[in-house]
């Protein structure tokens, strides 16, 4: 097998839109809702102006085999040797609010397909736990008739983790972060069961009344226990952490559409997020020739046929 692994990474996003731009439940909660305001939202408003994007992305990268110290940075070196990170290859975006996201991560397993059309290499597709994503993910990689290993971002995990950790310390312990550590690091070895069940029996016996971040970790690492099996995915050199797609979220989204007081058409924010996945992907030259060369045919039709032939 290839010691390159194919790596997909597919994120949603949330883009603020004028009412017309908006999916038909979205549109309703938006036209019913009183403001409480005049000259601007109130929290919790928000959430009904915003339209989901998808965002996914497709890079070659080698395998980067690694311990669960090293990523909790606990290995104490002796000598001052960093390990650098295999550097990404290859990487591709794609992002719309318009189409459907399946559409999007279809486009993204063609791309892949594109750069290994016999499979052999390791496909590994790294998600955030939504569970319509991955049920998206699925069907396109069985009609795909591709093997993939899905691994759930662990920099979500330790976002449960730190939330489990404020209700079971007191605020200002100092021994928070040790806690996090320790726990992260088994969930890192493969354990994520024996935290999910640690932390709500911690819970029970401290017969703490506000244990819904608790409970809500203890769920995630139950449920998605067979994709968070990291010792594996760290032995075979597989990224685990979306930091490819946040980027790519944070430049074609946050960095242009979501600016402060923006509202969006949904026509013109698809056109804007094409352009930016267009250049992220490192094709803006040759789209901007195709493009001169679409306008001057739209324009001048037969004419600039015709000259080029004399010429």
């Amino acid at each position: 097998m290839n010691c390159e692994k194919l790596s997909l990474t597919a994120w949603l996003n949330g883009v603020q839109l004028l009412n017309l731009g908006l999916r038909e439940a979205t549109r309703k909660n938006a036209e019913t809702s009183k403001k409480k305001r005049q000259t601007r939202l109130s929290p919790g408003e928000k959430k009904d102006r915003k339209r989901m994007a998808m965002v996914a992305t497709v890079y070659t990268v080698r395998a980067n085999p690694r311990s669960p110290e090293s990523i909790m940075n606990s290995e104490k070196k002796a000598d001052n040797v960093v390990k650098f990170r295999p550097p990404i290859r290859n990487k591709r975006v794609w992002a719309s609010v318009e189409r459907d996201g399946e559409t999007v991560i279809e486009e993204a397993f063609d791309e892949a397909l594109k750069r290994d059309p016999e499979r052999k290499r390791q496909w590994v597709v790294v998600v955030d736990g939504h569970p319509h994503q991955l049920k998206m993910i699925e069907r396109v990689a069985r009609r795909k008739q591709v093997k993939t290993s899905i691994v759930m971002d662990f920099i979500h995990v330790l976002e449960y983790l730190w939330k489990a950790a404020h209700c079971l310390h007191d605020k200002g312990d100092k021994s928070i972060e040790k806690w996090v550590e320790q726990q992260a690091l088994k969930i890192l070895h493969g354990q994520s069961g024996w935290v999910a069940r640690g932390i709500k029996q911690s819970a029970t016996k401290r017969k703490l009344k506000n244990r819904e971040a608790v409970d809500k970790c203890a769920g995630y690492l139950q449920k998605n226990r067979d994709r968070l099996c990291y010792d594996k995915a760290l032995r075979s050199g597989f990224p685990i952490a979306s930091g490819v797609i946040e980027g790519a979220c944070r430049h074609l989204i946050n960095d242009r559409l979501d600016i402060t007081g923006a509202r969006w058409s949904l026509q013109g924010a698809e056109a804007i997020l094409k352009l930016r996945s267009i250049n992220s992907s490192g094709d803006w030259d040759e789209y901007w020739s195709y493009h001169h060369s679409c306008s001057k045919k739209r324009n001048y039709g037969e004419l600039v046929v015709n000259r080029g032939a004399s010429s």
